[in-house]
């Protein structure tokens, strides 16, 4: 300890990881305090109860089970209706069909990552990646020996994309352009005019867009969820996507990498049998969970869906009230969508804390409140809020986050002294 504030050894932005953070904030609580540990570092809504998957999904994966049909090896690409019902489930929000050849199953959106950047990856390429964004990108494209150029979101503008700096970024060596929609770790959902923009930036690159919609529908603010594959046509777009979110199923390991190209200017016959010999090197979910995939899709009622937006919802307008009564903590924009949000810390205010990295290991210790400091997703000073909770917690988490701010401000110090 120096000067009061706690020195935790970080590791470089290209190695670092949510869960590997999380676990060090956990190590770091107090055995001592008798307040319950809150988490709200993690996007995994199963956490709390008001958040559970729908009794279709949980059906289906019975009754697929119990068939005894599914119990031997899938195609590695997926099998043939699940791959079916994926591309006719994106297709219902594109102007043009997908085909079942345009799917390839992978475990979870993680796995999704590490195929796109794999196959855009050769000697001397750089990758466009958002900052704050989502670090398994950086982790997947040091493995892959991938260059990375991070492009500013501009919290001043919604999380905007700033185009400008994407342009100036972006040479003959750039392989592709990561958007994250609706927005990890922002709550930012990007307008058919912003995505639009995204779309003729890149055409006029000439680089494919690697679109992470894994939140994909979970918005309940202003913009609707547009999904980047409508701008198909105009630029390669590789959609990245899964069930854990929208179906609060993420232990499932269900996702998808999808070919949005209706005009073959990314696939052709080279790269499709690419990534098929890369997908026979790969582990895919469970055969059992593939075969469950067509029914979930199909049966599940939008009430179930209505049910989670509202709570997210609800605990998004929670997260933006309370913050908005804590001094040393700024949000610049309502969430919008998805899970999280990120909220500006003001340093110079606390007296006894040197980063957002010793904030939340000094939240952890003093309050048994668990959130994400902002380095891990690219912006020192800054803090992720994960707000899929049941709203008593958040409320809780929220209150004792107010607390420890206020125990830390120089003007409370002073008056102490």
């Amino acid at each position: 300890m120096e000067n009061g504030s706690v020195n935790h050894e970080m590791e470089t932005a290209s190695t670092i990881t949510i869960k590997g953070i999380l676990s060090l904030l956990m190590q770091n609580l107090d055995e001592n305090n008798c307040k319950r540990l809150i988490p709200l570092g993690m996007g995994d809504p199963t956490l709390y109860s008001c958040f559970h998957t729908t009794h279709v999904a949980g059906q289906a994966v019975v009754e697929a089970l119990q068939s005894d049909k599914f119990n031997g090896y899938s195609p590695t690409v997926g099998l043939p209706q699940t791959r079916r019902a994926i591309a006719e489930y994106l297709s219902s929000d594109l102007p043009y069909k997908l085909s079942c050849d345009d799917v390839f199953i992978t475990s979870g959106c993680t796995q999704a990552i590490d195929v796109a950047l794999a196959m855009l990856a050769r000697p001397g390429a750089n990758v466009l990646i958002p900052r704050p964004g989502f670090p398994i990108y950086e982790l997947c494209a040091t493995f892959r020996r991938l260059e990375i150029r991070y492009y500013d979101l501009l919290p001043e503008n919604g999380w905007e994309v700033d185009l400008d700096s994407v342009e100036a970024l972006a040479d003959q060596n750039t392989v592709g352009f990561v958007i994250i929609n609706p927005g990890n770790p922002c709550g930012n959902v990007y307008s058919y005019q912003h995505l639009k923009k995204i779309a003729e930036a890149a055409e006029k690159l000439k680089i494919p867009v690697i679109a992470d919609e894994v939140y994909g529908h979970l918005v309940f603010g202003d913009n609707p969820f547009v999904p980047m594959g409508v701008f198909g046509s105009m630029v390669p777009v590789l959609t990245l996507g899964s069930l854990s979110k929208r179906w609060i199923v993420p232990g499932w390991r269900l996702g998808w990498f999808v070919i949005n190209d209706p005009s073959c200017m990314f696939k052709n016959p080279k790269i499709i049998e690419r990534i098929k010999k890369y997908f026979d090197i790969l582990g895919g979910p469970a055969t059992f969970i593939q075969a469950a995939v067509p029914h979930i899709i199909e049966q599940t009622d939008n009430v179930f869906f209505k049910k989670t937006i509202n709570t997210l919802k609800q605990t998004s307008d929670i997260c933006w009230d309370m913050i908005k009564e804590i001094p040393c903590l700024t949000c610049p924009q309502k969430p919008q969508g998805s899970m999280a949000v990120m909220i500006k810390l003001n340093i110079s205010s606390l007296e006894d804390i040197s980063d957002d990295i010793d904030f939340c290991f000094r939240l952890a210790k003093e309050e048994s409140v668990i959130i994400l400091p902002g380095t891990a997703v690219g912006l020192k000073n800054w803090l992720r809020i994960t707000f899929a909770a049941d709203p008593q917690s958040l409320k809780e988490a929220l209150g004792r986050l107010k607390s420890f701010c206020k125990r830390h401000t120089k003007l409370m110090l002073q008056q102490q002294q």
